[in-house]
């Protein structure tokens, strides 16, 4: 049922509304973001860059466990409040810590230096400083390319208090701006974010554990199972290879639809279904698993379960496809693998060859 209701074998609505079932797209690699999107909707990278910077029915921002996701953006109120409740549990050093004056006023420099114009991070610092003061531009924060400003803790705030966004790269630059630019009025409020998370959750991974939803979100287990259990009449216990799960309640079943696709890195299908010994059976799980985390690499799902590896490689206007399969495949499933190859390369807009054997790339860390 899960296949269905992540659109990968029922026929999905627009860009926009796959977003919203599966829970937000993960956009920390854009060319996978684009890519399934497209395998779900038949909409191509140019599309939903479109979606993205010119209809803005799409908007790019801080999500799921702090990485960047794709949301709609008449949703984008919900999910900042649904991101802003969630209780995290984390122990910072000191020189890390913001109180939280400092966070608010971050948040409303950066939504003040945002208001009506794009700007690139260096930029932000100095426009945050201006305005909240020299202590938010202190280099405490360790990062890849050298010391990030304190700033910068407070993103996700911001983003959750709908005042950053990501706007169009200038060049190889990131920027980011103010989302009440484009983001239209909405009716996604909710007197209940965190209930309202599990229960989107739950419609589209179920049937799950209050364990797999805590690690869905990064966050301790006991909110969690607490939460489940004050949903109470809204959940239907089944049972899951033995074991409870839960789903929302009236959940129509469907019946499993054979098939083969090619999901890229950090698919929502991949990173957010469990049980993993189910999902990730036999080899897969050494394969296309990284130290136990799912999404880092690109995975063949057979029938519902990852059944081998793929990996691409766009050079120009070509795509070079490698994929290695666990298991022999029939007549029929190697036409099939053939032609989701085909349309990975028609929705990334390439010409693609398909090669069939031994993937060596090492997973996205």
């Amino acid at each position: 049922m899960r296949l269905n209701r992540h659109f990968l074998t029922a026929e999905a609505p627009s860009l926009a509304a796959t977003a919203s079932s599966i829970c937000g797209v993960h956009a920390q690699v854009m060319t996978a973001a684009e890519l399934s999107l497209g395998i779900r909707t038949g909409e191509t990278a140019t599309a939903v860059r479109e979606a993205l910077w010119t209809d803005r029915s799409l908007v790019k921002t801080f999500g799921l466990r702090g990485t960047i996701h794709l949301f709609p953006a008449d949703e984008l109120p919900f999910w900042g409040a649904a991101l802003g409740s969630l209780p995290y549990s984390r122990s910072l050093p000191p020189e890390l810590t913001l109180s939280p004056a400092q966070v608010d006023d971050i948040v409303a420099a950066i939504g003040a230096a945002l208001q009506d114009t794009f700007l690139t991070a260096d930029e932000l610092t100095g426009e945050v400083v201006k305005r909240a003061g020299a202590w938010a531009g202190a280099l405490v924060m360790p990062a890849f390319d050298g010391m990030w400003p304190l700033w910068r803790m407070a993103m996700s705030d911001a983003a959750n208090r709908g005042a950053l966004c990501f706007g169009p790269n200038r060049g190889r630059k990131v920027t980011y701006a103010n989302p009440s630019r484009w983001v239209p009025a909405s009716s996604h409020a909710s007197e209940d974010p965190f209930g309202d998370l599990a229960l989107r959750y739950l419609a589209s991974y179920g049937p799950a554990t209050p364990q797999q939803f805590a690690q869905w979100l990064a966050i301790p287990k006991r909110p969690a199972m607490e939460l489940f259990s004050r949903l109470g009449d809204q959940l239907e216990e089944v049972s899951l290879e033995g074991k409870s799960a839960w789903l929302v309640r009236g959940t129509p079943g469907h019946t499993l639809v054979p098939g083969l696709h090619l999901l890229p890195l950090f698919d929502a299908y991949t990173v957010g279904c469990h049980p993993r010994d189910l999902l990730f059976p036999g080899t897969a799980a050494e394969r296309a698993l990284a130290r136990g985390q799912a999404g880092n690499v690109a995975v063949i799902l057979i029938d519902g379960t990852v059944q081998g590896v793929w990996h691409q490689k766009k050079t120009g206007k070509k795509l070079a496809v490698t994929a290695e399969p666990f298991l022999k495949l029939s007549s029929k499933m190697r036409r099939l693998l053939e032609a989701e190859a085909e349309r990975v390369g028609l929705l990334a807009e390439a010409a693609v060859s398909l090669t069939i054997g031994e993937v060596t790339a090492r997973a996205h860390l």
